[in-house]
């Protein structure tokens, strides 16, 4: 970005991190407005039994941005994208869970909502130069390749790369991550200093923009429940029921319905067709190892993609960068060989690839072996 004064609209979500890019930008001397988006309308999509006395989340975060633009003495408007989000999010979110996969809405939601149509609506509508948001991220600018690149932000924490690995060049060109040389502590601080509402409010968490729920009820507001057995996979016994194949995920040990056994069991496999969910004894950690995945839809952000390549990988949020070897079967098509074996590679999640701290793109797992 250039030094001299820009005008740049900040993802103004309600919490810290965004009060926080925006407050920096505006120091830095450049015209700053908030632009809060509206992603989900629970009474629309038929979430709630009972609405009455329903406060919703999203009203609740906007009222803390309001609070935050007039604190900082910013312009605030607001935009609704509910139908984009059903559309290009959530539509996905559910389709993958009913073929038995796990999917990522928090990358899909970056790739098509606050980074496509956000995105446009601050250019087009209200004249941005730059849009900025709060995320653990950074953008540098190569000179050598004239390509922009994707950075871990500094707090190794918090960094939330993995979740913009599928933006392209045309959205880094004009994206801004004012936090991303930050630690959470150190934006903790600085909101404590300008004493600001919500300083001490707690990060969000959940599904994107539509937060904390009971999963499996949630769930069950678009996939039926289908009852069936759950099978050992070992002895091939069954050992008790479950709600629904689709409700559970690869890994997963807590809430599997099954008790009275010296060590706990875990989701290893699942048969959508026969309705049968495999679970393993804690013991039996091989069923969950893994060595190779084939991946696709890929998104590189660099314009020129390598035959292969010795990099690094994460599988889900917050793992260890893992040594892997990429080779592209074809643009839209990798096939990844890990140099140590990795435990519950899950199918319809994002492997994302660096190499050192430059995030290089993902792409969705869809077969492990």
């Amino acid at each position: 970005m250039q030094s001299k004064k820009k005008r740049i609209v900040v993802g103004l979500s309600g919490g810290v991190d965004s009060a926080i890019s925006a407050y920096l930008l505006k120091e830095q001397g450049h015209e700053v407005v908030g632009l809060f988006m509206r992603n989900w309308d629970s009474l629309l999509n038929n979430e709630l039994n009972n609405p009455t006395d329903y406060i919703c989340p999203q009203e609740q975060d906007y009222a803390d941005a309001q609070k935050v633009a007039q604190e900082l003495g910013i312009e605030l408007y607001r935009k609704d994208f509910v139908k984009e989000y059903w559309d290009y999010v959530f539509k996905h979110f559910i389709d993958e869970f009913k073929a038995s996969r796990t999917p990522n809405p928090d990358i899909f939601c970056n790739k098509y909502i606050k980074f496509s149509a956000f995105l446009d609506y601050a250019l087009k509508e209200l004249n941005a130069d730059y849009i900025a948001m709060g995320h653990y991220a950074q953008v540098r600018f190569d000179e050598s390749t004239k390509e922009y690149q994707l950075l871990k932000g500094s707090d190794v924490n918090k960094d939330q790369s993995y979740f913009l690995s599928q933006l392209n060049q045309d959205q880094l060109k004009y994206t801004i991550f004012p936090i991303g040389q930050l630690t959470k502590p150190e934006v903790r601080d600085i909101a404590k200093k300008l004493n600001l509402a919500v300083a001490t409010k707690k990060d969000s968490t959940g599904i994107c923009f539509i937060g904390e729920r009971n999963f499996k009820d949630f769930l069950t507001n678009y996939i039926p429940a289908k009852p069936g057995k759950t099978v050992d996979i070992k002895t091939k016994e069954v050992i008790g029921d479950h709600y629904g194949v689709y409700y559970y995920t690869i890994g997963q040990r807590k809430g599997l319905n099954l008790s009275g056994f010296k060590n706990p069991y875990f989701v290893v496999d699942k048969d959508v067709a026969a309705n049968i969910l495999y679970v393993a004894n804690e013991n039996e950690n091989g069923w969950l190892m893994h060595n190779n995945c084939e991946v696709n839809q890929i998104n590189w952000i660099a314009k020129d993609k390598p035959t292969n390549l010795n990099c690094f990988a994460k599988f889900r949020y917050r793992q260890p960068d893992i040594p892997v070897r990429i080779t592209f079967v074809s643009d839209d098509e990798i096939k990844v060989e890990t140099l140590k074996s990795v435990r519950a590679i899950t199918l319809g999640q994002e492997a994302v690839f660096y190499l050192n701290d430059v995030c290089l793109g993902s792409g969705t797992i869809t077969k492990v072996y």
